[in-house]
């Protein structure tokens, strides 16, 4: 019994010891503990029970150990969220570091859909006139037909005193040939019924035929006529109303021809995608029929609303379909890889420098031009948020390992090796944009070429919280001075100074001029304080996104210190800005003006929320 009680005690002593040797790293020399406890009453805690609290050295009353200094490396060094280890402890802890840095992170996004007609395509034949389905060439849906096929041939009365009229006016301009008026009035009805629906060749067939006796005026037919109907378009029958002998209305839908050389690909994409999905991107899909073979569109619509229920996007592909392998209704498995540069432009290489179509994505040229479908003219890919890695311009995001954050509901915090201090972290609240496979894009918080931890983030978190210090449940506001946090907390006591509401004014009004120059003078500042990079920015769309995460920056601190705000804010927010994504600003004026398009939408914005001053 006495040798399990030693064997008990013992294995209780060794874990004691590993624990309190992990934190506070090798003892010091027994006269040197001994002096700094006569020489200073620091108040001691235990290493396995950090609850208890002495005013002076001793025993711990749960465990029997002696208790250690609460103010020495155990428990960090100088703020309230830093934490200092030894090298011993650092290896035992596992910890492993590395810097911020700025890289192109590429992403795979898969998504699923289905293929259906291209409704750009698809011909409606419609009953211009009522009658009757004379004859049927087109038996059922799923048959292929090219231009200019017949489809059916129609009988109606309706077309009778059209016949006349042609007929008549034709006749008058044959016995007149050089009379303008009989010409005029021959080529009026011509445009009359064109207007109507009816080509040229329908037009003189009607002529011919009530010329030449045709049985279609025969004295069985002479109160009607016949009218052969032809496809407008090479397509497939996806649907047939009638059948020979029915009687049909004016307007009344009588077959549909889709052109199945050009498809649709509707697919959903999380919200969480949204950032990696551009107008005109690329992308690559597979389907269940032809499982080793890959097919290529590009993004032709992006819904502007989220499925409430699912929480997706729907999103629509066009894609050539030459060969007629795609069918409607087969299911698609859609890939796209991508990668975002700093200023949210998705990486496209094979758009570099070309012109698109704004309605037709498939329409790509070198230069500009007008789009062959539409008409309209194209723009270009950097326009719809297109980008190439290969531009010097273009500057790759800020990016960290995934594994460095601590992710609450809340915040997300990262530890940071503090400057000059050896083996000391410091808690880290940062802004995240989107997951990028194993790495995480920032917005606000840090800065490149800062040290951070990669591995080890949790147990230095949890010591912290075991000292009852600020950690990722209980950050406390500010990490130390504005060169070490990089951007505010959120947590502000006192509002930013007048030095950087004013410069935030300047650039405000700057950017809503389109005055880049007048940006760059007033950005030091404010890049000092939220760690951004307006200054350097290339060109007034890098400058507004570097301002909108200064603005958010900027809530938050006026948010955190609004009991102490003599003047008024306004928060406002333009649903359109950044391709539709949506941003706000602050002013000090209810007059919306827009920063973020400047002289042209000056107006785009609605207020939100005003902010100190008298309500």
């Amino acid at each position: 019994m006495k040798n399990s009680k030693l064997t008990i005690a013992v294995i209780i002593a060794i874990f004691a010891f590993v624990f309190g040797y992990w934190i506070r790293g090798p003892a010091p020399h027994p006269a040197a503990t001994t002096a700094a406890a006569v020489s200073k009453s620091a108040d001691m805690t235990c290493s396995m029970h950090p609850q208890i609290r002495q005013p002076k050295p001793g025993k711990c009353p749960l465990c029997g150990m002696d208790l250690i200094s609460a103010g020495n490396d155990s428990g960090g060094c100088c703020g309230a969220g830093e934490l200092k280890l030894s090298e011993t402890a650092e290896k035992l802890a596992g910890i492993e570091t590395a810097p911020v840095e700025r890289r192109f992170v590429p992403v795979e996004i898969r998504m699923l859909g289905k293929i259906s007609y291209n409704e750009e395509t698809v011909s409606y034949i419609n009953a211009r006139f009522a009658g009757r389905i004379d004859k049927l060439f087109v038996k059922s849906t799923g048959v292929a037909v090219k231009k200019g096929d017949r489809l059916a041939e129609v009988y109606s009365p309706d077309l009778r005193l059209l016949q006349q009229e042609l007929i008549q006016a034709s006749n008058i301009k044959d016995s007149k040939p050089n009379d303008a008026t009989a010409s005029a009035f021959l080529e009026s009805l011509r445009e009359k019924y064109r207007l109507s629906g009816f080509t040229d060749d329908e037009i003189n067939e009607i002529i011919a035929k009530g010329r030449t006796g045709d049985r279609l005026t025969s004295a069985s037919q002479v109160a009607g006529v016949l009218l052969t109907i032809t496809s407008p378009i090479t397509g497939i029958v996806i649907d047939k109303d009638v059948t020979a002998g029915k009687y049909f209305e004016k307007g009344e839908k009588l077959i549909t021809v889709a052109d199945m050389s050009k498809v649709w690909i509707n697919i959903e994409a999380y919200e969480t995608d949204l950032p990696w999905l551009k107008y005109g991107q690329h992308v690559e899909f597979i389907t269940d029929a032809y499982p080793g073979k890959k097919f290529e569109g590009r993004i032709s619509l992006i819904q502007p609303s989220v499925d409430p229920l699912t929480r997706t996007v729907k999103v629509r592909l066009t894609a050539d379909n030459k060969e007629g392998r795609l069918k409607s209704g087969m299911f698609a498995h859609a890939i796209i890889h991508a990668k975002i540069a700093d200023d949210g432009r998705v990486i496209d290489p094979s758009l570099a420098g070309k012109w698109i179509s704004p309605m037709h994505p498939e329409i790509i040229r070198d230069g500009p031009g007008k789009c062959d479908i539409s008409g309209e003219p194209l723009v270009t890919a950097e326009s719809l948020g297109i980008a190439n890695d290969k531009d010097k311009n273009v500057k790759p995001p800020l990016v960290i390992p995934a594994s460095a954050a601590l992710v609450t509901g809340k915040r997300a915090v990262v530890y940071v090796s503090v400057p000059g201090r050896k083996g000391a972290y410091e808690g880290r609240e940062v802004s995240l944009g989107p997951r990028a496979g194993e790495y995480f894009i920032v917005e606000s918080g840090l800065r490149e070429g800062e040290i951070i931890v990669t591995n080890g983030s949790f147990k230095i978190d949890s010591a912290l919280q075991i000292l009852a210090r600020s950690s990722m449940m209980t950050m406390a506001g500010g990490c130390g001075s504005d060169s070490l946090c990089g951007a505010s907390s959120g947590q502000a006591e006192n509002p930013p100074s007048a030095e950087i509401l004013e410069s935030y004014s300047k650039v405000h009004d700057a950017l809503f001029t389109d005055n880049h120059g007048e940006v760059l003078k007033n950005a030091a500042k404010l890049d000092a304080k939220y760690s951004t990079s307006l200054a350097t920015s290339k060109d007034i769309w890098e400058a507004r996104k570097e301002f909108e995460k200064i603005s958010k920056n900027l809530y938050e601190d006026l948010s955190s210190s609004k009991g102490n705000l003599k003047e008024t804010f306004y928060k406002i927010f333009c649903p359109m800005a950044f391709e539709g994504r949506g941003s706000f600003w602050l002013q000090n004026s209810e007059i919306v003006q827009n920063p973020y398009f400047g002289p042209s939408m000056p107006e785009c914005g609605t207020v939100q929320e005003t902010i100190g001053g008298k309500k």
